[in-house]
């Protein structure tokens, strides 16, 4: 990793205030209702995220947005479409609130150009606009001049830190099991982005958008009526 990349290491590490340690992402559910019982089913579970549903969706819209970093309407038009297609009321919450707590910590201690011309935006519209995170990751990451491939791969792989994260929490696995689905799923992310970001274009995003990973999708729905939760979603 090269000197410019490490910034990476310290926007996705767990001590950077996004506050995702407070999401599940519809896991709670998942272990609650029996779907996961086990590391094995957990690592079908992320890939699926990651091959066809939220993980997938997410990495099309960070692409779009470190594209559009400088045009602030056409990212306005990426934050709206990524708002719609959160699946439920707790999915929204769990993507704006780290997206604008990103956008806060990066904006006081990270600033940049895009970011800046985004926050201005937003106090014109009494922050009306709230950020989805992958939206907000891309408008950093172009600021500080970092490669999509490389913001992605890190993006993804904190995305499957934070479930592993929140699943050992949930006492559905343990920390060995988790380690071991991490590195299991590393290795496949660059070919995952690279893919992505060589063959979905902004023109062709709204066709490329989509996903059929359902059991995640009912979970987020399910979770805001369990009876007891650790999560916020």
């Amino acid at each position: 990793m090269s000197a410019t990349h490490l910034p990476l290491m310290i926007w996705f590490s767990p001590g950077f205030p996004v506050g995702a340690f407070a999401y599940s992402h519809a896991l709670e559910w998942a272990c609650e209702s029996g779907e996961i019982e086990n590391a094995h089913d957990l690592a079908a579970w992320l890939n699926d995220l990651l091959d066809h549903g939220s993980g997938r969706n997410d990495a099309l819209f960070l692409i779009a947005a470190h594209r559009a970093a400088d045009d602030p309407p056409r990212l306005a038009e990426l934050a709206a479409l990524a708002r719609s297609l959160a699946g439920s009321r707790e999915r929204r919450l769990e993507t704006c609130m780290q997206g604008d707590a990103f956008l806060t910590a990066i904006a006081s201690a990270w600033p940049c150009a895009p970011v800046g011309a985004w926050q201005a935006r937003r106090a014109e519209l009494d922050g009306e606009e709230a950020t989805p995170y992958p939206v907000a990751v891309a408008m950093a990451g172009r600021g500080h001049a970092l490669p999509v491939d490389a913001l992605l791969e890190a993006y993804l792989a904190g995305f499957i830190g934070n479930l592993v994260s929140a699943a050992i929490r949930l006492g559905a696995i343990g920390q060995t099991d988790g380690q071991r689905i991490i590195a299991g799923l590393l290795p496949g992310l660059p070919a995952r982005a690279a893919a992505l970001i060589s063959a979905h274009d902004d023109d062709g995003l709204d066709e490329s958008l989509g996903g059929c990973v359902f059991a995640s999708d009912l979970g987020a729905i399910c979770h805001e009526t369990q009876y007891t939760r650790l999560f916020r979603s």
